[in-house]
């Protein structure tokens, strides 16, 4: 029997201005229902946002500390031969009762010159959304950056942007580079580098909790903005039930999406990597070593890389997001 087991751990609920309520009704968050919570960081290694497990013997203990002594056998050989003790994704849940704000983020290599840190490549996977709801991701066509600017400038920036109507279900990618927004109307699971490097382009002319605009990094942008990223949907439509579909995969990560209603058996084997279960609907027992843990929508459950082989076990039919690093993946065009 295995000494490690599926780690679950404190949610670290971030109130935003443009934030709801949703988060704590629907998906399980235990905090005030008064405040507008715009983000839930489910796992994070992010520094002074370090995620502190909830469950079992080690409860209280953060995600640091905990690879510090596990190394491998929390994140796969390879995982932490190349990360070491900092955990390499951030998951969140994210609502946006208004628009948030049009953004970038630099790549690796800008990241660690200007900030020593990584770059931020993320994704979406929208859980609600409300008819007419937008996701502003890259540009409608190549543009240059003069071209921008004077956009920027004359507040017609939005015309730029390609614009999708999301439905529950769908994918985005956006990797670092590629100029977004999540519209208001909008809730979705974020899977992105470990990673709080943003760079706000524009804010709507919304002013901040104090009655003051908040902070714009238009300069910092204009180098880390890619002028030709265009966004699309890249997945659409129900995966086949009992199945594991995938979603994306990149260098960064692989995310899957499994619908479910009887039992599945997952073998691991072959993958030196961790794996992260986010319950997107209905619930589901993890069981391994004749042991078990229940996961409810909402919840996001860390499973160690030494754990190989496991059941996933539904008291319904469930959906749920499959995360891990394929170090052999290519980022998708």
């Amino acid at each position: 029997m295995s000494e490690l087991y599926p780690l679950k751990f404190e949610p670290l609920l971030k109130e935003k201005i443009w934030g709801g309520t949703s988060l704590v009704s629907h998906y399980h968050k235990r905090a005030d229902s008064s405040i507008k919570y715009g983000e839930s960081w489910e796992i994070s290694a992010v520094a002074e946002n370090i995620s502190v497990i909830s469950n079992g013997f080690l409860a209280g203990n953060n995600l640091e500390e905990l690879i510090e002594v596990y190394m491998g056998d929390i994140t796969g050989d390879s995982v932490y031969e190349k990360f070491g003790n900092e955990f390499p994704l951030l998951i969140k849940l994210i609502e946006s009762r208004e628009n948030l704000s049009i953004q970038v983020h630099p790549g690796n290599a800008m990241a660690r010159e200007r900030h020593n840190a990584f770059g931020k490549t993320e994704m979406w996977y929208i859980l609600e959304s409300d008819k007419g709801s937008k996701i502003y991701t890259g540009f409608n066509e190549p543009v240059n950056k003069n071209t921008y600017v004077d956009s920027l400038n004359n507040g017609d920036l939005e015309k730029l942007l390609n614009i999708e109507n999301p439905s529950p279900g769908d994918v985005f990618f956006t990797p670092a580079g590629r100029i977004h927004a999540i519209g208001a109307g909008i809730i979705l699971v974020e899977i992105q580098q470990t990673s709080d490097i943003t760079y706000r382009i524009f804010d709507w002319n919304r002013k901040g909790d104090k009655g003051i605009p908040r902070e714009l990094h238009t300069e910092l942008a204009l180098d880390a903005i890619d002028y030709n990223a265009s966004g699309k949907i890249m997945f659409r439509g129900d995966p086949v039930l009992n199945k594991t579909r995938n979603l994306v995969n990149c260098e960064f990560f692989t995310t899957n999406i499994i619908s479910f209603n009887e039992p599945i058996e997952k073998d691991y084997n072959l993958i030196d990597s961790f794996v992260i279960y986010t319950c997107t609907e209905g619930e589901f027992l993890i069981r391994w070593d004749g042991n078990s843990e229940p996961v409810i929508k909402g919840e996001t459950v860390l499973l160690p890389a030494m754990i190989k082989d496991v059941i996933l076990e539904p008291s319904m039919e469930t959906k749920v997001l499959e995360i891990l690093i394929n170090e052999e993946a290519n980022q998708p065009k």
